[in-house]
Parts: C-alpha cells; sequence; structure tokens
C-alpha cells in the first residue's frame, strides 16, 4: 500500500538516499532539509510498507510551478508511484507546471506525457555526467 505525505524532517535521509541512487549531482541532505519551511517549496514522499520509495519536489511561484525532481527508487519503479506523486502536485494551484528531462530519459518523458506535459523545447547541454541535453516540458492548466 503506498501512501503520499509531505516532506518532513523524518523523511529527509530516505529522500538524500534517493537522490544519490538517482542522480550524478544529488541534492546534499541540508537543501532538501531546507525545504520543509520554504514557503514556495511543495515536497512529497510516497511511503511504500513504511519505506520512502520515491519523492518529487515542485516550487511555486506566482502560479507557476517548476518542477525539481521527481525520483523513485530503481526497486520500486514500474508501479505507477511517479504517476501519483505527479497527480498530487497537480492539485496545487498553478497556471502550468513544467521541467527538464534528460533526452535519453525515454521513460520518464513518456510517463510526463502521459500526465499531459507536452515537449516544448531543448535546453543544449544542461545536464552534466554525462553532458545531455534536456526537454523541457510543460502542463498547462
Amino acid at each position: 500500500m503506498m501512501r503520499i505525505d509531505k516532506l518532513k524532517k523524518e523523511y529527509v535521509n530516505d529522500v538524500f538516499e534517493i537522490e544519490k541512487a538517482c542522480f550524478s549531482n544529488p541534492w546534499s541532505r541540508e537543501d532538501i532539509a531546507a525545504q520543509i519551511d520554504c514557503p514556495t517549496s511543495h515536497f512529497l514522499v510516497a511511503v511504500v510498507s513504511g519505506k520512502v520509495a520515491g519523492y518529487m519536489g515542485l516550487q511555486i511561484f506566482s502560479g507557476e510551478g517548476y518542477v525539481t525532481n521527481v525520483a523513485v527508487l530503481p526497486q520500486y519503479r514500474g508501479q505507477g508511484i511517479a504517476k501519483a506523486l505527479i497527480s498530487k502536485q497537480f492539485e496545487n494551484e498553478m497556471d502550468f507546471i513544467t521541467l527538464e528531462v534528460r533526452e535519453s530519459n525515454t521513460p520518464a518523458i513518456s510517463l510526463y506525457e502521459k500526465t499531459g506535459f507536452e515537449k516544448i523545447g531543448i535546453r543544449p547541454n544542461f545536464y552534466s555526467n554525462p553532458t545531455e541535453n534536456a526537454v523541457i516540458m510543460t502542463k498547462y492548466f
């Protein structure tokens, strides 16, 4: 059974471990913890059988939603966790939500398209380790 919860102090270490497992340039534990009290931050975790299996970070400024990260531990992928996190974030009041995704990350691009995001552009050499273009994807409400 999965539940979606707001980021709390008790989840910071788990989110940090997910960052290290999923990204070549992970956020620090301190940066993750700072999101808890930040008024523009909307960070959610997906808890499966008592374990944080994934999370999604979102910043909202004046009705504009900017996704910071969506990450699910490899052993939990394909179970609808990222889709559940995205759907829950859509409940926030926003005019649009946008994100960047590695051009080679076809599973994520497919998921974002299924949840209503559209490809609107490319950011050349946006990512490092390895260097790669980002696809900019946006969903308007």
